[in-house]
């Protein structure tokens, strides 16, 4: 099957927006033509009975990439239950997102055994109606009883590499990222054996500078939503902040929902780790789509109350935000609109190595695309 999408303003892999058109042969991008391309008058022969969809208006951008989300419309990773993820999955792609990294919590090795089984259920089968899964994202229990936020604290632990590749041979190979607190004895070691097997993210730690420091300098590459369950940014104590803007291979998630972080704070993240670095996240959790109520989030009751989600003693409890209002509230705080893009798409991608797949509108990369009016109105999932 054959398709070209014409007239739209196509956001480039040079993260530029530029009037052009995109060929599609089945389930990948053949070709991109933008303004100065010398495009054919006529397409190619085996394009001349393509069908035809007219973006006239829109913008073409490459699907969402959301590496950190729990759950929604009532559904969560942990909840065991394949049909349920699938609703999950339903629900991102209905709202832009089209590339996923399903998020554990912290629980026993046991129940994650059974939570990351899932994967290769759900990959045996390409189905269109569903976001695509990168991957896992294992956010416990290797983190700090100091900051568990919204985690449970029963099941946290010591970062245990053997259990790690027990989980990751479950998976199928899936896990793409999994957060650890490097203070925690034996962590660091964690890192040195496990740096060119996952994507290694600190999180939930309190971590100084000088341990941040020595953790990404030994590879960790991911920081798990900056600022949130984490020490200050201060002055004299830069902490885990200070650390991810010294290491440039470091990437940095940021939940722009609006309420784990202030606006002045997300434009300010922006300048000193740049386009290149900051990756919007969703951390959404069962109650994202649904209406005001009672909800869970690994195991602990959750109360949805407006764009609020809060354990019973007032914690904020993940985001009941999807990643594409993500996306609009960082252009609406003043991130300008192609950088903004980029931080949902390509970002991502790169964050857990995947930007020759996805996050990229580029000859070889799945042809995930969006169709969005000048108001940032999705418009189509392509």
């Amino acid at each position: 099957m054959r398709t070209r999408i014409i007239n739209g303003t196509i956001y480039t892999k040079e993260c530029k927006l530029l009037p052009g058109e995109v060929w599609v042969e089945d389930d990948k991008i053949v070709r991109v033509l933008t303004e100065g391309d010398c495009a054919p008058s006529h397409p190619a022969e085996d394009f001349a009975d393509a069908s035809i969809v007219d973006a006239n208006g829109c913008y073409v951008l490459p699907g969402l990439v959301d590496v950190h989300s729990h759950g929604a419309m009532g559904h969560d990773f942990c909840d065991e239950d394949v049909e349920g993820l699938k609703a999950i999955l339903a629900y991102e792609k209905s709202v832009g997102v089209t590339s996923y990294c399903p998020t554990s919590m912290t629980f026993p090795e046991e129940k994650l055994a059974r939570v990351f089984a899932q994967i290769p259920k759900v990959q045996e089968h390409s189905d269109s109606r569903y976001a695509r899964v990168l991957g896992i994202n294992m956010e416990g229990p290797f983190i700090s009883p100091a900051k568990v936020g919204a985690q449970n604290p029963d099941y946290v632990m010591k970062a245990d590499a053997a259990m790690f590749r027990r989980l990751n041979e479950v998976s199928g190979h899936a896990i793409s990222l999994v957060t650890l607190a490097p203070e925690e004895d034996g962590n660091m070691d964690f890192i040195r054996q496990l740096k060119d097997e996952v994507h290694i993210s600190i999180g939930h730690t309190a971590a100084d500078y000088p341990k941040a420091d020595e953790a990404f300098s030994l590879g960790a590459d991911h920081v798990t939503h900056l600022f949130n369950a984490m020490p200050a940014f201060a002055h004299r104590d830069p902490g885990v902040v200070g650390a991810a803007t010294d290491h440039p291979h470091v990437f940095a998630e940021v939940i722009c929902d609006l309420i784990h972080i202030h606006p002045s704070m997300i434009r300010s993240i922006f300048r000193f780790l740049g386009e290149e670095r900051m990756v919007l996240i969703s951390d959404s959790m069962e109650a994202t789509g649904m209406e005001d109520g009672a909800y869970q989030l690994g195991g602990q009751k959750v109360n949805k109350k407006g764009p609020y989600a809060r354990l019973s003693d007032g914690t904020i409890a993940g985001s009941v935000t999807c990643l594409y209002d993500g996306f609009k509230n960082a252009v609406k705080v003043g991130i300008p609109l192609e950088s903004a893009i980029r931080l949902v798409t390509m970002n991502p991608a790169k964050s857990i190595g995947m930007e020759d797949q996805v996050g990229i509108i580029k000859e070889g990369n799945y042809a995930d695309l969006l169709l969005v009016d000048q108001e940032l109105n999705l418009i189509r999932v392509l």
